[in-house]
């Protein structure tokens, strides 16, 4: 009989509870990653997030060297990949972490947990990053969560007697589908693994740290001032209380203490997000509050199309768009700029624009997007509306137009001051420049102020219907946070 250790989000040594927690058995542990087809054809994933997963396997695989074992990786769906492994060795019990997914791999934990009641095997869940399962509301939830940062860290530490041999690891590779990629490199994406998310870590609190707040919302700034760390959260290379302790540790050396705790209310933030879809599933597909069912959004290829590819004649929403296909990376702000254009001024439903978005998060995880998504597309609610002015937001966070250029440079041929609304070029400027708006640059595909004006009408209609006030003091009884 064996333990497996069934490693999905979570793909580090250090800190593993569901590890640490397999190894005091007497059992001999089986190190597991299954690549499930399910995953790999669902449209939230993309070729980003299988190279960086294979990018942190490999990183994990170099640790384990030291015990002379190695993880085993498998393309198979999760319920033949057991089955097969326990006709072959006997499974005692699975230990993993809960993970809180997508419909497809909920749909997945639940037939699992009724193969396992079958066969008597044991199937131990340890919480991740301190988020609870099977709560009603958030009475006790801030205690749970700081509890459970406060605790410490689990130390990895293995012989190599304790894991299978490696006559039972080449059967189960012989007999089962091995998962053995091989990815290009692209230097302009984070590199998976935990050892890069250490470095990332202590370069931002070493000195990067100190300009957090000053430039987030900036998008060239953001990307050294932000931590960069989020796709190490979102794929387990580093675990959120680790971070909170390593933060607490060298509280007295942080010169900018202000920048500081900015960042770190973040960090609770991330566990606050994926709690309130891990209560309430069904907002992959529906409206968080159903009063917004009634708004009349019918969808538009031509405007879609011109989002997906930056083509919408708006340079801040078309640039950030192009950074996050090419870099897997826009901050936060930026984020909220592309989805309240698609929502607001487009007037399309969030829906027609998760799995688009989700393909190019390098960062993706199912339980930040969809409550985020929904709280700038403005369907909760409880959260204030917030239509972004996408010349505005230009003008503020990006003056000297640097990001626009960067990931814009059909605009690099006129001069800076028309970078913003390059519409206003004359067409004897467009002659001197060179360029030509509609066929370089494409015409603004919406008329700004009225498209603006229609969404706040309609929205607005809604949120202050008795409907919807009503479905709000439900979602903030059961979600708002105590304390």
């Amino acid at each position: 009989m064996v333990n497996v250790v069934w490693f999905k989000r979570d793909l580090r040594l250090e800190d593993n509870e569901a590890l640490h927690n397999a190894l005091l058995n007497q059992e001999p542990v089986l190190l597991l990653y299954l690549f499930e087809p399910i995953v790999e054809k669902d449209p939230h994933y993309s070729l980003r997030h299988f190279r960086f997963i294979d990018q942190s396997i490999k990183d994990l695989q170099n640790q384990l060297k030291t015990c002379q074992t190695k993880l085993i990786c498998l393309h198979e769906e999760a319920i033949k990949a057991f089955q097969k492994i326990d006709e072959m060795l006997g499974i005692q019990s699975v230990f993993s972490h809960q993970e809180t997914g997508l419909s497809i791999t909920y749909k997945r934990d639940k037939e699992l947990q009724q193969f396992f009641s079958k066969k008597g095997i044991k199937w131990k869940e340890s919480i991740n990053n301190g988020v609870v399962r099977g709560l009603n509301n958030r009475k006790t939830w801030i205690n749970s969560w700081e509890n459970h940062m406060n605790k410490p860290c689990y130390k990895f530490s293995a012989q190599s007697n304790q894991f299978i041999s490696k006559k039972q690891a080449e059967r189960i590779t012989k007999e089962l589908r091995v998962w053995n990629p091989i990815f290009k490199e692209d230097t302009n994406f984070q590199q998976g693994g935990r050892s890069f998310g250490l470095r990332y870590l202590k370069s931002f609190l070493n000195n990067r740290y100190s300009n957090y707040q000053n430039h987030i919302s900036k998008p060239l700034l953001a990307r050294t001032s932000c931590s960069r760390i989020s796709p190490y959260i979102a794929w387990g290379n580093l675990s959120i209380r680790e971070i909170v302790q390593e933060i607490e540790k060298r509280k007295k050396e942080f010169s900018n203490k202000n920048a500081i705790h900015q960042f770190s209310s973040r960090l609770r933030w991330q566990a606050h997000f994926i709690q309130k879809f891990e209560m309430e599933e069904r907002i992959e597909f529906e409206n968080f509050n159903p009063a917004f069912n009634h708004l009349q959004q019918q969808k538009d290829s031509f405007y879609i199309k011109a989002w997906k590819k930056g083509l919408t004649g708006f340079p801040l929403v078309d640039a950030s768009m192009r950074c996050l296909q090419q870099t897997g990376y826009i901050n936060f702000r930026m984020r909220a700029l592309l989805v309240s254009f698609f929502c607001h001024l487009l007037w399309q439903k969030w829906q027609l624009a998760s799995n688009h978005l989700a393909s190019l998060f390098l960062d993706f995880e199912p339980g930040i997007h969809y409550p985020q998504l929904q709280m700038q597309a403005g369907t909760t609610g409880i959260h204030t509306l917030r239509i972004y002015n996408p010349i505005k937001n230009s003008y503020q966070h990006d003056p000297k137009g640097e990001f626009i250029l960067k990931y814009l440079p059909e605009l690099r041929k006129i001069p800076v001051e028309f970078v913003h609304e390059p519409w206003k070029l004359t067409p004897m400027e467009q002659r001197m420049y060179g360029f030509k708006i509609g066929k370089d640059y494409p015409e603004p595909i919406i008329d700004l102020e009225s498209a603006r004006k229609y969404a706040s009408d309609e929205l607005w209609k809604i949120i202050q219907s008795q409907k919807s006030k009503k479905a709000g003091k439900k979602i903030l009884k059961r979600h708002t946070l105590r304390g």
